[in-house]
């Protein structure tokens, strides 16, 4: 994608209104994919809830960020299972510690979440040690039990490493597709969102589910190995097996090296010219997160104006954004909404 200048992004109007994702819940405040991080998103206006799914040794599908357990869970602490710990390659990456392909959902259910990021978010270490390990049916359960007519609440999962799951003998898209048949989520307007890196895997999915089946989506990275899927070409070929891309947010908000905003790129209309949805991840309020001219005071760690980063994006044109603190996208669509709605004052 070619960079323009700030406000030279021309995005058709979109009817529908931009959406609120919860990544991994409200991970800003709670720690991350916890039925407290989840029920707090839904609090602050997320429209939907974002799990990641990796797979256990009986073919369950979990919400944790990666099927590496040590970081998000208090696995260390169990001498029971201080013989499971090794080293292994996932993905081409050598990662040492507690795997979830080598437990079963039962003996997952003995563990407790822990805060994933300490160091950013020290005020969740809280909440160490008071929620469990949750399935994708029991988030799936959450938001029809917290959906209302005014604001329906739906689900949109990531699949974490499904082409290395499935080499490991645990088939990720097919456990997902017979999961999805139990849950009634087979319709591209149900209850489930899916969304991956690796377009093998969402191919596969499209391929089951048919063409009216569940929304899918398109993951790109920030930038190197997925360049040629936010091309025309590559985006009219995502637009043959998936409904939207979820592209880094340094793939419309171009930063320079010292980190300031530079200009936008042209993504977001390029996207919807192949028909595609648009719903950048991820943002977050932290200081380090954000780009130079929103960091406010100089601890890294510090909440800046992620509201401001919100609303470029959401009058640019996205779909939706993907956000650590959904109380800040919703509070930014709302102040669109009503500069949109205002009436226009006659010039003397």
């Amino acid at each position: 994608m070619h960079e323009t200048g700030l406000k030279a992004v021309d995005s058709p109007r979109r009817e529908r209104t931009p959406l609120v994702i919860g990544h991994r819940g409200a991970p800003s405040y709670r720690p991350e994919h916890t039925l407290a991080s989840y029920e707090l998103a839904i609090e602050l206006g997320a429209d939907l809830v974002e799990p990641d799914l990796v797979v256990t040794r009986d073919g369950e599908l979990v919400a944790r960020h990666e099927n590496e357990l040590s970081r998000s869970t208090d696995v260390a602490a169990h001498p029971e299972f201080a013989g499971r710990r090794r080293t292994q390659e996932v993905d081409g990456e050598e990662v040492t510690g507690w795997f979830t392909e080598d437990f079963t959902l039962a003996e997952l259910r003995t563990l407790r979440a822990v805060e994933r990021m300490p160091g950013v978010r020290p005020l969740n270490t809280a909440y160490d040690g008071r929620f469990g390990v949750l399935t994708l049916a029991e988030i799936v359960d959450l938001a029809r039990r917290r959906s209302t007519p005014g604001h329906p609440v739906r689900v949109q999962a990531e699949l974490k490493h499904p082409g290395w799951f499935a080499a490991q003998g645990l088939p990720m898209t097919e456990l997902l597709t017979a999961e999805l048949g139990r849950l009634d989520a087979l319709r591209s307007d149900g209850p489930v969102v899916v969304m991956a890196f690796e377009p093998e895997a969402l191919r596969r999915l499209r391929a089951d589910l048919g063409s009216g089946g569940t929304r899918l989506v398109q993951l790109v990275e920030e930038e190197g190995v997925q360049d040629a899927l936010v091309t025309p070409s590559g985006l009219r070929e995502i637009s043959t097996y998936a409904d939207g891309i979820a592209p880094h947010k340094g793939r419309i908000l171009l930063h320079g090296a010292d980190g300031a905003l530079i200009g936008v790129s042209d993504l977001i209309t390029q996207a919807h010219r192949a028909g595609l949805t648009v719903e950048p991840w991820t943002l977050r309020p932290e200081n380090v997160f954000l780009p130079s001219h929103l960091r406010r005071g100089s601890d890294p760690s510090g909440i800046g104006d992620a509201q401001t980063e919100a609303r470029l994006l959401l009058a640019l044109g996205v779909d939706g954004v993907i956000t650590d603190a959904p109380e800040t996208a919703h509070r930014a669509r709302a102040e669109l909404t009503a500069e949109a709605m205002a009436p226009v004052r006659p010039r003397v």
